[in-house]
């Protein structure tokens, strides 16, 4: 099987083309690849496919094998491949995702992807939607204000729950640094309020249109960057009233532009894709 493994700011994924590969069990075959000591290495699997509804397809899946609904990065590494290979040269591209058709607008040179905003559609924030349990976390005094229990000693952590189409929860902090990011991720990605697991995020403010985060990427665990994750950051930082619509987030693996817009309601990603190298895997 021909891969290419790609990133979106230190976001790795192994990418294989489905218009001349066949993949029958992407699932089983994701932990494999992904794995970084006897594998390709990478934070998941990607498939890029025909599709019926837009200029491609792709599928994502974590380094788990869990499907993920969608993956900011991993999008924009998408329309790369197939713009650069002439997969599709529409521009913007449409790109079929479990989150619907989202469209790109490609920023090139020298005839090759550099720069992506994706519009990621509009942010969901109903529980049921998200999905989060509402019988399993507190209500705030605020509306989208909620708290939610961790193990360690039944502390209370303030949260805003947010859906790119993939679910997320943001949680503000002093200092990100200090975070314990290896300890509190698994209990919050597998906490019984989140019936499919969930992202979670720990954001600073610096300023009003600069934030620092860090990321627990479910079915990954800690990444260097997680694009839907930065949009959610932008929306839960409006929400609150700590940032302004535009922001710059600062993430491990290098830096997006996240804007939530006023005049349709859609979040738009701004950020890099880049190639790594090239490849055939046997099992």
């Amino acid at each position: 099987m021909k891969f290419t493994k790609m990133h979106g700011i230190g976001n790795d994924y192994v990418y294989v083309n489905c218009f001349d590969e066949k993949v029958e069990d992407p699932a089983r075959l994701a932990p494999l690849v992904s794995d970084r000591h006897t594998g390709i290495g990478g934070d998941g699997l990607i498939l890029i496919m025909p599709s019926q509804k837009a200029d491609v397809r792709m599928r994502m899946f974590n380094a788990d094998g869990l499907e993920g609904e969608m993956c900011g990065n991993g999008i924009r590494c998408v329309a790369k491949y197939a713009y650069d290979r002439g997969l599709s040269r529409k521009n913007p591209m449409r790109i079929e995702t479990g989150r619907g058709i989202l469209s790109l607008d490609l920023k090139l040179k020298d005839d090759k992807v550099d720069q992506v905003t994706v519009n990621m559609a509009e942010p969901i924030l109903e529980l049921g939607k998200i999905p989060v349990d509402r019988e399993r976390v507190v209500k705030g005094s605020r509306e989208y204000e909620y708290r939610i229990s961790i193990a360690q000693g039944n502390e209370l952590l303030d949260a805003l729950f947010v859906s790119m189409g993939n679910p997320h929860v943001v949680f503000f902090t002093a200092d990100v640094k200090k975070v314990e990011l290896e300890k509190l991720g698994p209990i919050v990605e597998r906490h019984s309020a989140f019936p499919k697991r969930i992202n979670a995020h720990w954001a600073q403010v610096h300023s009003r249109n600069e934030v620092t985060m860090r990321t627990w990427e479910r079915g990954s665990g800690i990444t260097l960057a997680c694009g839907t994750g930065a949009c959610a950051v932008g929306v839960a930082g409006v929400l609150r009233g700590r940032t302004d619509r535009k922001i710059l987030v600062h993430l491990p693996g290098g830096d997006l532009t996240i804007e939530w817009r006023e005049s349709d309601n859609n979040v738009y990603m701004t950020g890099p894709a880049t190639e790594v190298f090239s490849g055939d895997w046997r099992e």
